[in-house]
């Protein structure tokens, strides 16, 4: 007696396709699982086992054996719970089996035969798609998610008996409704940050370029306040990106039941003591999401930048410069997508206080210079924008008018993006991502703004690729003023946001 029927299993952020088949034959009773399974595909045993007794099927008390296909892969999960209790049922003669090749089957099943949710259902749906199947049984608290697959039908089921019931052609489930309607998160708008003009300045170019921000300043001066203001200042996702994100955070099981769709940008920020495992992602067998990949397409926030240990901060600087992250274990490697806008945030010194008009610092020479040195030179050289957050003035805190609202700035944005995407010629591209070729085709200067921009790099010791930066962000400057050519002024404004080439001094060398 034999059975076979789809499944799939997750590799990164895609899922392959799986062949579960079943073989029943006389002997003792016991079951094989084999085909490189984890010890929770192996655990299936006992909680296929009870399940069916629970819905009142009979479990044959013979020698079964279940082959998870190809063989050579890693099996994780307990997602093939399902599909293992279908493939003993139609290999008992309890279900036909043609009915099974139509569709792809996963889900987790409790000892009374009912489903659990798993993780990654809108990317296993899209492999259901890709393998030119009718559609995917699931737990039905996952039938909203998988919705957003439109080409195939989703049957989101509660329990075993459900499953054979719709399998049989007996009854069919309820419809899933809903396809998916789009989440919205409130971050604040801009306008109520007060004072902080050239801060709010760069997050509006770091926005309209896709340039990396870094905001100095002491304690209680806005910075976190302004970088949860960043998504808000982004073009909002399109549909492409939106379902690119929400396959990401299904995967990481982070997608909120009802409103499985991911509209708003990501805005990750984890806290100081992340290893660098938790931020570039990882895991064995097969590596999962780390928080570089959970901000693709969107914002990640590392507060307090130099209490980041150093290693978790260097494992950066290859997803800032490429937009991915790869990562080889023994058995897979797997590419993340890591196309982030990063924005961090520091004091100028260990207590805070360094250069500030209020307070005196406490910090000797030497402990600022360590406390600088915590972040790489060529970690900073990635970061473009580099900006001063002061301490606000007592007029400051108490205007009572407001300042410029979000969707304002928003909508200069997306003027300046749709700019550079016509000039580009790439959907979603940005100045930040210009290739040398782009740099030199669209950042030409006339002989005034070559000599200040070299002046400038000779003055303040830029480095080539801080002198790439520059040229970068004067672009975005320009584009925001629909200016076709670069001036000196929008250099200059470029090169008043490398704050920590102006900050060198004889206390910091």
């Amino acid at each position: 007696m034999f059975s076979k029927l789809n499944s799939c299993a997750m590799m990164g952020i895609d899922a392959f396709p799986v062949e579960v088949e079943v073989h029943i034959t006389g002997g003792l009773p016991k079951v094989f699982i084999v085909g490189l399974a984890d010890t929770a595909v192996k655990e299936a045993y006992q909680r296929v086992k009870a399940a069916i007794r629970n819905s009142e099927y009979p479990f044959p008390p013979m020698v079964i054996t279940v082959n998870l296909a190809p063989a050579h892969l890693k099996k994780e999960g307990s997602s093939f719970d399902l599909p293992i209790a279908l493939g003993i049922l139609a290999a008992d003669g309890l279900l036909p089996r043609e009915s099974l090749e139509e569709y792809v089957v996963v889900g987790e099943l409790a000892l009374d035969g009912s489903l659990r949710s798993v993780r990654g259902a809108l990317v296993m749906a899209d492999c259901a798609r890709r393998l030119g199947k009718k559609g995917i049984i699931l737990p039905r608290e996952n039938g909203v998610e998988a919705s957003l697959v439109r080409e195939i039908e989703v049957v989101g089921i509660r329990n075993l008996r459900e499953a054979v019931a719709f399998l049989r052609g007996e009854k069919n489930p309820e419809p899933v409704e809903d396809r998916g309607e789009r989440s919205e998160e409130n971050r604040g708008c801009l306008s109520e940050v007060k004072g902080q003009v050239k801060a709010k300045r760069a997050l509006e170019v770091a926005a309209a370029g896709g340039h990396n921000l870094l905001m100095i300043g002491p304690p209680g001066s806005g910075k976190t306040m302004l970088a949860q203001r960043m998504p808000g200042l982004l073009p909002p996702l399109s549909e492409d990106e939106a379902l690119e994100v929400t396959k990401i955070h299904s995967v990481a099981g982070l997608v909120g039941d009802g409103i499985p769709m991911v509209s708003e940008r990501p805005f990750r920020s984890p806290h100081h003591s992340i290893s660098h495992i938790g931020l570039v992602g990882g895991g064995t067998p097969s590596p999962r999401p780390g928080e570089i990949t959970l901000s693709h397409h969107g914002v990640l926030f590392l507060d307090e930048l130099p209490e980041f240990r150093r290693d978790a901060l260097e494992v950066l600087r290859q997803p800032l410069e490429e937009g991915r992250v790869t990562i080889t274990r023994s058995l897979v490697t797997v590419t993340f997508p890591a196309r982030f806008l990063f924005v961090g945030s520091m004091n100028p010194c260990p207590c805070g206080y360094w250069g500030d008009s209020a307070r005196n610092c406490s910090c000797s020479s030497g402990a600022i210079r360590r406390y600088f040195s915590k972040i790489s030179g060529p970690l900073l050289d990635r970061i473009d924008l580099q900006v001063e957050v002061p301490r606000l003035r007592p007029h400051e805190l108490k205007e009572a008018g407001e300042g410029e609202k979000s969707a304002v700035v928003r909508e200069r944005v997306y003027n300046a993006r749709e700019i550079q995407q016509r000039r580009l010629g790439r959907k979603g591209a940005c100045n930040a991502h210009m290739t040398r070729q782009e740099l030199s085709r669209f950042c030409r200067l006339d002989g005034e703004g070559e000599e200040f921009i070299l002046h400038a790099v000779n003055k303040l010791g830029i480095t080539a690729r801080g002198y790439d930066r520059c040229l970068r962000i004067a672009r975005t400057v320009a584009d925001l003023a629909g200016r076709e050519r670069i001036s000196v002024a929008d250099l200059a404004e470029a090169v008043q946001y490398r704050t920590l080439d102006r900050l060198k001094s004889p206390l910091l060398v």
